[in-house]
């Protein structure tokens, strides 16, 4: 192997590959847990614009949902005590009651945007912005007033992998990946697989995707566009609340102004580069969060060698910005390759029967 790494020039390529595949096994449970807001972001902007919904306000609902998290959470947590030996697995009461408000939350908000865009038939665009706008703004505002009384309520923790699986050779850190975090990560796995099944085999999946191509036509066959699409805008409120509980419950205890720092618009990116689809938009989110680590890593443990030299050189920014040139470069090569739903972003009247 020492012999490729002196090739000039293709030498950096084989030392980077090297490096790859020494790290990631290392990095590979943060890789996944980086990937969690933004995977269950992309699956609201699934269920939106499958329905032919465009929801720009995914990053307000998630904002949204980690403020509430954290908020009720804090506060269970000074009414009930430190809650010791009622925990299961680190989740404590406390803990859920804050997981039920950020979904609660991200479906308060999901229902006026839904107001807005399926019945009002506002502008998606400006609906979408008008919330994260608010969003923003609310969260800033609360925070300055209640935060500094808030202490939280603690943090998810994680389930680990048992042994005789992270002792597999070549495989082991694949289950390491998946086992080493909290339950909201864990079940983002069952969630995407859940609907990639529910969107292409089931009877909800293809009324879906019908209302998403075809409005008229499957208003025609019995299907209630108006309904279906306000069912599937709500819910996926609820997986943006719960990225936003993500946030704030399980990755860090603590509640900051704009956390989500874009999580929301990237998950759209995650959704174009996946062709909207279920696991394609988690392969995108999974991308983005192995970059960002990736980064991390690079500051932590530099490579040796000519990579490491040349690495070096490169300044902290460039590493800080790489997750967003990755979804630049993912926006301008997939965003004239894939199709998005025929109707989405259209606001549908139903005819009347005269």
């Amino acid at each position: 192997m020492d012999g490729l790494f002196d090739i000039p020039v293709l030498g950096l390529f084989f030392q980077l590959l090297d490096y790859l595949i020494v790290t990631l096994p290392r990095i590979a449970p943060g890789i996944l847990g980086g990937a969690t807001p933004i995977a269950l972001g992309a699956m609201c902007g699934l269920l939106c614009e499958r329905s032919g919904v465009v929801n720009i306000g995914i990053e307000g609902m998630m904002l949204t949902g980690a403020f509430a998290g954290f908020a009720v959470g804090s506060l269970a947590m000074s009414a009930m005590g430190d809650m010791e030996g009622v925990t299961a697995f680190g989740i404590s009461a406390p803990l859920a009651l804050g997981v039920l408000a950020a979904v609660a939350s991200g479906l308060i908000l999901a229902s006026v945007f839904a107001w807005l865009a399926i019945s009002v038939k506002a502008d998606q665009i400006i609906a979408g912005t008008i919330i994260n706008i608010a969003a923003l703004g609310l969260t800033s505002y609360l925070n300055r007033l209640i935060g500094r009384d808030l202490d939280g309520a603690g943090r998810f923790s994680d389930f680990g992998a048992p042994e005789f699986l992270s002792d597999l050779p070549f495989v082991g850190w694949i289950f390491d990946m998946f086992f080493e975090q909290g339950p909201m990560a864990m079940s983002v796995i069952v969630i995407v697989i859940f609907l990639q099944i529910m969107l292409f085999r089931s009877r909800w999946g293809l009324r879906t995707r019908a209302v998403g191509e075809h409005p008229k036509a499957a208003d025609t066959v019995g299907v209630d566009v108006i309904k279906l699409r306000y069912r599937n805008v709500i819910i996926g409120g609820a997986l943006a609340g719960l990225a936003g509980a993500y946030l704030t419950l399980e990755a860090t205890g603590t509640f900051q102004n704009g956390m989500t720092s874009g999580r929301g618009f990237i998950a759209l990116a995650a959704l174009i580069f996946g062709r909207w689809t279920p696991v394609g938009a988690f392969a995108g989110a999974l991308l983005f969060a192995a970059s960002e680590r990736l980064g991390i890593a690079v500051g932590i443990r530099p490579p040796a060698g000519e990579l490491g030299d040349f690495l070096a050189v490169l300044p902290n920014q460039f590493w800080a910005a790489l997750p967003y040139l990755i979804t630049i470069i993912i926006l301008a090569g997939f965003v004239g390759r894939s199709i998005p739903p025929a109707a989405v972003g259209k606001p549908y009247e139903k005819e009347s029967a005269s």
